[in-house]
């Protein structure tokens, strides 16, 4: 028989919760719902876009009785839970339903906090809370002009934006100096108090209600410094309280809330709580995002499974009040010993502040533009050291891809457990496995399937730069430093260590002693498992292709009209008459439409159908040429400048020194693309200081870099070290990819690489330790031996021929 659990409270963190617990035990318990408003679920958070106009209350039921019905969930709306039989195991509502549990699930929620002023109660004189307030409202500001908004936090805010939109006149009152002051430091509370007052928006602040006037219905707000100010209408957004009466009266202990341990349990085992209503730690959270963890985690105890904790949660808030971005995380107000760096353009209306402790982040503020929030709260929330980067940190991450996408490509470059919806807790990899998996293309389409952006809508662009570079070409995934997918709860440095520890030495042999979900894996952990494996173990993995790309399987870049790009590889950028000859030959043999002069000093020939790609490679090797490896994620070019040879200017033999390092590098599989250059004096006309691997020459010898990109925004390399010949230059870049080829998370770039583990630490192992850098760089050249096989030459013989052949229609 299914055991009883009964939900007191249909809000979002208790319906968060049977979700959860649904996924895990769908036939475990009988399920009853009781909810004091005649609705469904509805999302609490979005109740300003209804009050603004924007939205209906259909717009934002997040369940509705429909969803109850499909889950065999008994609803009891409207009703609300008077009376809790503790020893009988009984609720009461009170019209008199009663229902019996096994377990119950308390989710009260909160209620207004109402300043206790004379007039508090009188007509006109309203909370912002729930259906029936905005719906009041909206009658009000039909009837009357006039209205006054006490409290200058989030929820006073967007209540007098909505009523602004509603073509009353509003004026906020707020205690304090300055609004926000929970999210928000003095100047981005500035910042947002001009914004706010350029739009129409009248402030009272350091203003004291005293009492509010009025015969019968309110008609203003007296102050205690005597003065007053008319109201038609009276809005409360000072806060909110735990709900905690129902509690309190059946005898479980309370404090500010309801108290749960770490299981969300009260204080009688059968009895859980979640929500606002919950008291953990000593904390009672307001915020969506830890409620929904409190609701994963009572899910997961209430299935029997028995193995989540919650240990209270780091928040950060990311908010949109009237179209302003703003985000907040940690202790954002500096204290004695603290460091502040910040970064204010008053025109453009920005603002960033860190606040720092011994150079790991502390606490942040962004105004005006917010999409690094994500990203500094996760070094926030890792401790992780800024103190290689704290240069350059406030202009944003650095791992930004190609050019020519903008936000999408900074959203893009945040790894896949970066938290983008806070309210539920969705992340960037749910959010594109989604859109993959699930061929969704529309902003509904991964709302209704993730629920990001469904909630207070703040991320809405972030998502939306998600939507377009997924679904757009030249999506490359970025690592996930939690969970590698969903087939595993092992993180990529797990797996890397694992098959390190274990001599691993198979894809099949790594899924069973970690112990994977699913037989075969995904998308996402194919082609990073055979990656792993095979930069761990050259000699004796065999490449698995179908765990590959279809670029890698093809050895070409497939291209939006299906054709593919073919890129002869020129070592240094050097070529010889007779190479050009051929390759002029080979685009006229097989009509290639246009041949172009790429950035890395190559020649890309495009439109390739797929059946002449074996003939063509066949023809351009018996000219000499082996794979440009444009294709993949590899070493791709090594860029040269001339040089002391023919430039007046140059310092050394910059083309000569970049045949060498491609002649050592080319072939080499890595985690992503991978670039070189070697620039012949500090002009760098070779660009060495945006490269995975740069060498800038010098009168004295050879500066080395790493950790460049030069995508939308540039980051320059770090510099590593200065040398004295071309042996060490080589040997130094044998081993730095060495490093980056066995610890990076597969499709991690040198430069987010660079910054997770920190410059100071690459240098101590690579500059300091000579015996490990030697080491590094003798397995860079025995993973060499194997991988320096010309792929094209190999199908041109005939391999794989069932990747060019095209399928016969009957």
């Amino acid at each position: 028989m299914k055991e009883k659990l009964v939900l007191i409270g249909n809000g979002m963190a208790g319906v968060r919760t049977l979700e959860e617990l649904l996924k895990i035990a769908p036939e475990k318990y009988d399920i009853t719902v009781f909810g004091a408003e005649p609705y469904g679920n509805y999302n609490r958070i979005m109740l300003s876009p209804v009050l603004a106009g924007e939205k209906t209350v259909d717009d934002i039921m997040l369940n509705d009785e429909q969803w109850y019905i499909d889950n065999d969930i008994s609803l009891y709306k409207g009703k609300s839970v008077t009376e809790i039989d503790r020893v009988n195991k009984k609720v009461v509502a009170e019209d008199g339903t009663t229902a019996d549990y096994d377990r119950l699930l308390l989710a009260t929620g909160s209620n207004p906090f109402m300043i206790p002023v004379p007039g508090k109660d009188k007509d006109g004189v309203i909370a912002f809370r729930d259906i029936y307030d905005v719906d009041t409202m909206l009658q009000a500001s039909k009837d009357y002009k006039k209205a006054v908004v006490i409290g200058g936090g989030l929820l006073g805010l967007e209540a007098a934006n909505g009523l602004m939109k509603q073509g009353m006149d509003v004026t906020v009152v707020h205690l304090l100096d300055s609004l926000m002051e929970r999210q928000l430091d003095k100047p981005a509370s500035s910042l947002l108090k001009a914004s706010l007052e350029e739009r129409g928006m009248k402030f009272l602040m350091e203003a004291a209600t005293e009492e509010i006037i009025g015969n019968g219905r309110v008609q203003g707000v007296r102050f205690k410094d005597g003065t007053e100010v008319e109201a038609d209408l009276v809005v409360m957004g000072v806060g909110i309280v735990p709900n905690t009466g129902l509690a309190k009266a059946t005898g479980l202990h309370c404090e500010r809330g309801v108290v749960v341990n770490d299981v969300m349990q009260t204080f009688d085992p059968a009895i859980y709580a979640v929500g606002e209503c919950a008291q953990h730690r000593g904390i009672a959270y307001g915020l969506v995002a830890p409620l929904f963890e409190q609701g994963k985690v009572a899910a997961n105890q209430l299935a029997g499974l028995g193995y989540a904790y919650y240990q209270g949660s780091v928040t950060s808030t990311k908010l949109k009040v009237t179209g302003i971005d703003l985000f907040s995380a940690g202790d954002f107000n500096e204290e004695q010993g603290d460091e502040v760096i910040s970064l204010q353009d008053q025109a453009a209306g920005t603002y960033k502040k860190l606040v720092l402790k011994d150079d790991r982040i502390k606490g942040a503020v962004l105004y005006g533009d917010t999409i690094d929030g994500t990203w500094y709260f996760q070094l926030m929330r890792e401790e992780t050291s800024i103190a290689d980067f704290r240069k350059t940190i406030l202009f944003g991450q650095h791992d930004l891809g190609d050019a020519g996408h903008g936000d999408e490509t900074r959203v893009m470059a945040l790894s896949d457990d970066a938290e983008i919806c806070g309210c539920n807790g969705v992340c960037k990899g749910d959010i594109v496995n989604a859109i993959s998996k699930h061929g969704l293309f529309t902003l509904e389409d991964v709302r209704a399937r993730t629920k990001a952006s469904s909630s207070c809508g703040s991320c809405t662009g972030l998502v939306e730069a998600l939507l377009a570079s997924t679904v757009g070409e030249g999506y490359d995934a970025s690592p996930n430093k939690q969970a590698m997918c969903k087939c595993t709860e092992y993180s990529h440095d797990e797996v890397i260590a694992a098959i390190k520890q274990n001599e691993l030495k198979s894809i099949p042999a790594v899924r069973e002693f970690l112990e994977w979900k699913t037989p075969d894996g995904c998308a996402a952990c194919r082609p990073a498992l055979n990656y792993y494996l095979l930069a761990r173990w050259p000699e004796e993995y065999q490449d698995d292709a179908q765990s590959r790309f279809i670029n890698e399987r093809a050895h070409g870049n497939i291209q939006k009209d299906g054709t593919y790009s073919v890129v002869p590889r020129m070592f240094g950028g050097l070529v010889k008459p007779n190479e050009l000859r051929a390759i002029a030959d080979v685009c006229d043999k097989y009509d290639v439409p246009e041949m172009k002069v790429t950035g890395g000093q190559r020649i890309d020939l495009f439109g390739v159908k797929k059946e002449d790609l074996p003939p063509m490679w066949k023809d351009l090797t018996d000219a000499g040429f082996v794979s440009g490896h444009a294709y993949g994620k590899a070493m791709r070019t090594v860029k040269t400048c001339a040089g002391k040879t023919w430039c007046r200017f140059g310092t050394q033999n910059s083309t000569g020194l970049g045949v060498q390092l491609e002649e050592l590098t080319w072939g080499s599989w890595m985690p992503h693309k991978f670039k070189l250059a070697v620039s012949g004096c500090p002009r760098n006309c070779a660009e060495a200081t945006i490269k995975d691997f740069g060498v800038v020459c010098v009168d004295s010898g050879y500066e080395l870099h790493v950790g460049g990109n030069g995508g939308i925004k540039v980051r320059v390399t770090d510099l590593l070290t200065k040398v004295d010949t071309e042996e060490e230059v080589l040997e130094y870049c044998g081993a730095f990819t060495q490093m980056y080829r066995e610890e990076a998370h597969y499709l991690e770039r040198t430069a987010p690489w660079v910054e997770r583990v920190g410059l100071t630490s690459i240098k101590k192992r690579l500059l300091d330790d000579e015996t490990e850098r030697k080491a590094l760089y003798e397995r860079f050249i025995i993973g060499q031996k194997v991988s320096q096989v010309d792929p094209w030459k190999a199908r041109a013989e005939g391999e794989a021929a069932h990747e060019f052949t095209p399928l016969k229609i009957a």
